[in-house]
């Protein structure tokens, strides 16, 4: 396969009006408008506006040449999703993938639906309107074509980029036809005829390479750190080094004296909560961006640490202890749970602890804002481009129509790009030069010292077994800070669809069981992070199935079977309404038989049961999230001083129907990476409301020397494309840290309970 963009092609970033006007006359232009379908899910839950809304705008077009273009309206931060969509297009198009090119839109949710790239929803959410839209087109084509030959259009068919007749042995391509093809209208939903998944050509074959990638590897992609535009300055800000401060006073004279720095600017703090906004503080703007840090050193800055000034970890963390040790909300009950405990034969009780984590994405948040005329377009690597746009509409003053938001590259996103505080910043700053282009760089102690991080959580679970082992009660208790503390004022309890990320969701089959919600509050800012509250939810309930095992004397992969249970399929909704994911049924049905699947699939593939030398054990641990089913086996050597070599990690999924192959591999490898990363040394510490963490020296992450010498992706086959697909983004994380300690475990005997890890396993 060559590569689809050639070497030093720009991306394009493009409007609807910049597509129907800048392809060439002739070509075939669809704006297909798709009636809204069960499995789109609308979730307005909370506030949030998740999944598509009923009329959404995907385009395709073909021009004279036989060139078809194909709008990605969703961000691409390694996941490949500039490559999954116009490939679905593309087969049902039955397009030759060498003459496939994709156009990323910007940020506009009139006409190309929701854009948020998040929940690892873009393929799962949008694979059935891609394939209609691909087949809408091919149909068009071949009625065009039909036309002109004057022959029935049943005897036509369109095969790797041109209509054939097979009875004439005459062809057309896509370009000869476009013009008169785009003359026609667009067939009604119910007279589109999907390909039969066995005549699919890219869909779930795994030969298609990344669109980017030649680009990537050669250095050529863009980022939104790397924008260039004439006559461009260059900021950065000094924002409170405690959430919630604000300046008391500045001095800026040696600022103002350094060569290179043009202005010294104030940004108002946002009232909380501000999801999107600004944290304040104070830029400085600069010919350059290394004069502007060098300004900003030499400002003298007083601070008003405000209501968080005394945040410390060690302290909050004794807090959590507390509200988990007593009882919290009940968001799910069945049976006698307090009798059930008192009643058994042996009884387990254990506390899990989950700190603070930071995104710490490859490329730190970064943005170029211009204002022209009263239009103000922005360049920028997020996840999220219409709550860019409407944010920076609301704090510049400016009609929302009058903003658009070019998307980039983004180099990784986990969430923290959802949140376009950024952007607004470099805004605010292009506002304060009358609209000259600002490029605001955070550094890397900007982005872990200010992100939005990952909730903090303490864990509480106490079970019994009967005298033959059996599972028999089990009660759950989570505290954690919720994100949308950041939307609405001062909230203390997960919000219900946190809750339903493998907390009341939990699928064992246990006869008495009692999960409760304690209040815990945030101090800092909170926002989303891959898998989200998954991790800590699958960490606890994962690592208390192989204590509970342990207690039983059992297997742990046979314990975890049993406390699975039967295959069968629950709708959650039925076992807790406290939890609320929108309309999408996918998201509510639990299928025990897939997550059964998963585990015997890791577990003969990681040879479960083998001998392994002294030092040496397995772990095991599985979790379902985004639809989809994922089960790790981790194999682990401790060594002196409690040192960690990870010779394997086999992981087994099962996303439902397989779209790109080799994304799903990719991101269960990085998934896997990840997690170790995460479980022995992601920690991010509050001392005096700051982070004690400030760059990769203290917020470490895993080194080359410490990833697993071996990952092996095995993922589950099914040729149903009826049913709902699953995520690959983000469900790989939350089995991995659960497997890693209880195959510590295995090898030592000792119990890993407070992550990170480091040297507990000494």
């Amino acid at each position: 396969m060559t590569p689809r963009r050639m070497p030093g092609e720009a991306i394009a970033n493009i409007s609807r009006r910049g597509l129907l006007s800048g392809i060439a006359a002739g070509s075939l232009i669809l704006a297909i408008g798709l009636p809204a379908q069960a499995e789109e899910e609308k979730f307005a839950g909370e506030g949030m506006a998740n999944g598509l809304r009923e009329d959404p705008k995907i385009f395709i077009a073909i021009a004279e040449d036989g060139t078809v273009s194909v709008i990605s309206h969703r961000s691409e931060m390694g996941q490949g999703i500039r490559t999954s969509i116009p490939m679905v297009v593309a087969d049902e198009l039955e397009a030759d993938w060498a003459k496939v090119k994709v156009v990323q839109a910007p940020g506009d949710e009139a006409k190309f639906g929701n854009q948020d790239t998040d929940g690892s929803r873009s393929m799962r959410h949008h694979f059935a309107v891609l394939r209609r839209m691909g087949a809408a087109a091919r149909q068009m084509l071949e009625q065009s074509a039909a036309a002109e030959w004057g022959v029935p259009v049943g005897e036509v068919e369109a095969f790797n980029h041109a209509v054939l007749h097979k009875a004439s042995g005459r062809s057309l391509d896509y370009g000869a036809l476009a013009k008169a093809a785009a003359e026609l209208p667009v067939p009604a939903a119910d007279q589109i005829k999907l390909k039969d998944p066995s005549k699919f050509r890219y869909i779930g074959k795994g030969e298609t390479r990344l669109i980017d990638g030649f680009d990537i590897t050669t250095g050529r992609a863009q980022y939104g750190i790397d924008t260039r535009l004439d006559g461009m300055v260059y900021a950065v800000v000094a924002r409170p080094p405690v959430f919630g401060g604000t300046v008391k006073s500045f001095d800026d004279s040696e600022t103002l004296k350094f060569p290179g720095v043009l202005k010294v600017v104030t940004i108002d703090p946002t009232p909380a909560p501000a999801a999107f906004q600004p944290l304040g503080g104070v830029a400085v703007i600069a010919t350059n961006t290394w004069a502007a840090i060098r300004g900003r050193e030499l400002l003298k800055i007083t601070w008003d640490d405000g209501p968080h000034a005394t945040y410390s970890s060690e302290e909050h963390k004794a807090t959590l202890e507390a509200a988990v040790r007593q009882p919290g909300t009940v968001v799910r009950e069945a049976g006698e749970t307090d009798a059930a405990l008192a009643g058994a034969a042996k009884r387990v009780e254990a506390e899990y602890y989950i700190p603070h984590l930071a995104h710490a994405t490859m490329e730190p948040p970064a943005a170029v804002v211009r204002i022209v005329d009263g239009k103000c377009e922005a360049w920028s690597c997020v996840q999220s481009p219409q709550a860019t746009r409407d944010n920076l509409a609301q704090r510049l003053g400016i009609p929302v129509e009058n903003v658009t938001v070019n998307v980039t590259l983004l180099g990784g996103g986990f969430g923290r790009k959802s949140k376009p505080d950024y952007v607004v910043e470099a805004g605010l700053l292009s506002q304060a030069m009358g609209g000259t282009p600002v490029k605001l760089t955070w550094t890397r102690e900007d982005d872990i010292t200010n992100d939005y991080f990952h909730a903090v959580s303490m864990e509480r679970l106490e079970g019994g077994i009967d005298a033959d082992g059996k599972a028999v009660a089990w009660l759950h208790r989570s505290a954690a800070p919720t994100i949308m503390s950041i939307f609405a004022p001062d909230p203390k309890q997960e919000a219900g669809w946190e809750m339903g990320m493998g907390l009341v969701d939990m699928p064992f089959d246990i006869p008495n069981l009692r999960i409760e919600n304690p209040q815990a509050t945030a101090h800092t800012r909170i926002g989303w992070f891959r898998s989200v509250y998954n991790i800590p939810h699958a960490f606890a309930v994962q690592s208390f199935a192989n204590e509970l095992a342990a207690a039983a004397g059992r297997d742990p992969k046979d314990y975890l079977l049993e406390l699975i249970g039967p295959p069968r399929k629950i709708n959650t909704r039925d076992i807790s309404v406290a939890w609320n994911y929108g309309e999408d049924p996918a998201l509510y049905l639990l299928d025990t038989g897939r997550l059964r699947g998963v585990v015997e699939m890791a577990a003969k593939a990681s040879g479960w049961g083998r001998e392994l030398p002294a030092g040496r054990g397995l772990g095991i641990a599985a979790h379902r999230s985004f639809v989809t089913y994922v089960a790790a086996v981790v194999e682990v050597e401790v060594g002196e001083g409690g040192s960690l070599t990870i010779p394997k990690v086999d992981i087994a999924v099962d996303c439902g129907p397989r779209i790109n192959l080799d994304r799903i591999r990719s991101q269960m490898e990085g998934a896997v990476v990840m997690g170790i990363s995460l479980a022995t040394l992601g920690e991010i510490t509050f001392k005096n409301g700051r982070t004690e963490q400030t760059n990769f020296d203290t917020f470490e992450v895993t080194r080359i020397d410490a990833a697993p010498k071996e990952i092996n992706v095995h993922i589950a086959a099914t040729d149903d494309y009826e049913q709902p697909l699953g995520g690959v983004g983000e469900p790989g994380v939350p089995p991995i840290a659960p497997a890693l300690t209880n195959a510590i475990f295995a090898a030592t005997g000792k119990r890993i309970r407070s992550l990170p890890i480091r040297t507990q396993a000494a």
